[in-house]
């Protein structure tokens, strides 16, 4: 891979769903697990698949605030909950 499809690849990363970034990031680690690639792809693979990883965490957190709310308890203070309650 090129510095310049590297870059694609990260901006690519950001336009897709989270199963799909989910299942482009398991592909990766098949790749590298599998110990067939070259150094140099191994590395921008390395590269892709942390991209991934942080795009995967940061939609997780942003899902789970989603399904939770902001109450007040009976103290005065406010805390989250889940949505349910």
């Amino acid at each position: 891979m090129t510095a310049k499809s590297v870059k694609a690849s990260k901006a690519d990363s950001h336009e897709l769903s989270f199963e799909e970034a989910l299942k482009r990031l398991e592909d990766i680690v098949e790749s590298l697990e599998s110990g067939n690639v070259p150094l140099d792809k191994a590395v921008d693979l390395y590269e892709e698949g942390l991209s991934l990883s942080k795009r995967c965490a940061e939609k997780l957190k942003a899902t789970e605030l989603r399904i939770k709310k902001l109450s007040k308890g009976l103290d005065g203070q406010f805390e989250l909950t889940d949505l349910e309650s």
